[in-house]
This record gives C-alpha cells, sequence and structure tokens, in this order.
C-alpha cells in the first residue's frame, strides 16, 4: 500500500520562498513519475509539476516555469517542489501524487496515489 505524505507548506509573503516534500511509502516509488498538483479555493484541481521516474524528464505548467522545481530522491522515496519568487496566486493546497507508470502525464486521472495535501499560502 503507498502513503504519500507531504509537508513543508506554510505562510510567506509575496516573492518568498518554499519547499515542499513528499514522502512515499512502499516498494515502488523509484519506478514511478511523480507529480504536484494545487487547489485554491473555488477552483478545480490543476497541474503544478511532474518528474519521471529517474528524473531526467520534468514538466510544468506555465504559469509557475521559471519559478518551480520539481526534483526527486529515489534513495529516500521523497519528492521534492522548491517554489520560488511566490506570488498570492500561488495560494493553495498542494497535493503530491504518484502514478504506476514511468512517464509524466498532467491529468489528475492519470494518478493512482493522492496525499492529504499542504497548505501554502502567500502574502501580498
Amino acid at each position: 500500500q503507498v502513503q504519500l505524505v507531504e509537508s513543508g507548506g506554510g505562510l510567506v509573503q509575496a516573492g518568498g520562498s518554499l519547499r515542499l516534500s513528499c514522502a512515499a511509502s512502499g516498494r515502488t516509488f523509484s519506478c514511478s513519475a511523480m507529480a504536484w498538483f494545487r487547489q485554491a479555493p473555488g477552483k478545480e484541481r490543476e497541474f503544478v509539476a511532474a518528474i519521471s521516474w529517474s528524473g531526467s524528464i520534468t514538466d510544468y505548467a506555465d504559469s509557475v516555469k521559471g519559478r518551480f522545481t520539481i526534483s526527486r530522491d529515489n534513495a529516500r522515496n521523497t519528492v521534492y517542489l522548491q517554489m520560488n519568487s511566490l506570488k498570492p496566486e500561488d495560494t493553495a493546497v498542494y497535493y503530491c501524487a504518484q502514478r504506476l507508470g514511468r512517464q509524466v502525464r498532467k491529468k489528475e486521472d492519470e494518478y493512482n496515489y493522492w496525499g492529504q495535501g499542504t497548505q501554502v499560502t502567500v502574502s501580498s
């Protein structure tokens, strides 16, 4: 059974940085693509970033390109999201997701397991 636990969220001023972490249990992590999604109040959940099983391929939403970086450490079963130059519109609950496949995808229904989410609030 896979469990994903996010951490690192919090309150930050606009222009600041945060690093989210997602620790995964189970033995499928190193063979799985991972992703971050987010959901702002009153909005649908949206794709943020994804990384392939090896870390060699990444993909980002246009809204975060150049500001966010996704990475992974397969030895630690952990995926990260480094968020720089944060804006108030980045405020959302951020979710980690794992898919039972090696390549990156952007659609929610491509992912099999989800974390409980971590709140990120960016003040202006």
